[in-house]
């Protein structure tokens, strides 16, 4: 009987521990009732002041532009000569300040002025653009598909030895133009290339050329190149208006493997003419220049 009652008495005690438990925590969460309550019924009241005094305001403006209403009807009608309370609110427009002037000017005409930052911000970079970029002495295109001569080689770099500082800059520059003409409509139509022929193709910027045998469907070659070999009657690799350049050692020089000039590669110079966007003389004057370089050319690789 006594073992019982032994027993018994932890179970007593752990209900009181629990008991105790439930109050702590029935406790806390009415005093956190109460916090949240008092904050809902300030943010009420903070509300309610603040809808108030908005309303008052508004009634205030109503109230002067209804006084100002019945002003002007009076000076329109002649019941009176002139009026305080119209003068009073001009009075007050025309004191602002400078600085609130200008505030007021930009506020209102904010989105104009981001539009011309932009304009102005993008005119710059184009500007600064043409002024920093090397300007050529010289333009070369190449014609047709050959990604590791038009963009992984130093052709570039090989071109622009042989060219005269045409500009007077103080440097020999050669751009490098690489279409990457394939014959095939639809990859050209993706890559662009129509439009990039027809724009450098009907230009006077650039009578050197490179290409491979595709460009016989580009143009007419006979009568836009220069017949080579009145020029240079005994090279042997000269064949009508074409340089051939795969027995050379162009490939070689431009640093890339020689499986990378084929046979129908070759170097040709444009005849002077008349274009859509150029006229002979233009031509000629391009002709004159940039043949020192093609003719320095034939000769290294010759």
């Amino acid at each position: 009987m006594k073992e019982k009652d032994k027993k018994s008495v932890p179970a007593n005690e752990e209900d009181d521990k629990l008991h105790i438990s439930k109050s702590v925590f029935q406790t806390s969460r009415e005093m956190q009732e109460k916090a949240d309550e008092e904050l809902r019924l300030k943010r009420e009241e903070t509300q309610r002041k603040y809808e108030l005094k908005k309303k008052k305001a508004a009634e205030a403006h109503d109230k002067r532009l209804e006084q100002e209403r019945l002003e002007l009807l009076k000076l329109k009608t002649g019941v009176i000569d002139e009026s305080e309370k119209l003068s009073e609110n001009d009075t007050a427009e025309v004191k602002r300040s400078f600085l609130q002037k200008v505030s007021s000017f930009f506020y209102l005409n904010k989105w104009w002025l981001s539009i011309a930052t932009v304009l102005v911000f993008i005119g710059g970079l184009l500007v600064y653009d043409l002024v920093t970029k090397p300007r050529p002495d010289m333009i070369v295109l190449m014609i047709g598909m050959n990604q590791e001569l038009g963009e992984q080689s130093e052709l570039q770099d090989y071109l622009s030895q042989f060219t005269p500082d045409n500009n007077n800059n103080g440097k020999q520059f050669a751009s490098l133009y690489y279409i990457p003409y394939t014959g095939i409509e639809k990859e050209d139509f993706v890559n662009s290339v129509p439009q990039k022929l027809t724009a450098e193709l009907q230009c006077a910027d650039s009578v050197v050329i490179i290409a491979n045998k595709d460009i016989g469907s580009v143009l007419t070659p006979e009568d836009t190149f220069v017949d080579l070999t009145e020029l240079y009657p005994d090279n042997p690799h000269v064949k009508g208006y074409r340089f051939m350049l795969a027995d050379t050692d162009f490939a070689e020089k431009v640093g890339v493997d020689k499986s990378f000039v084929s046979d129908d590669w070759f170097i040709a110079i444009r005849k002077p003419q008349d274009l859509i966007y150029s006229k002979k003389e233009d031509m000629q004057e391009t002709y004159d220049k940039d043949f020192i370089a093609f003719d320095a050319i034939i000769r290294d690789l010759t």
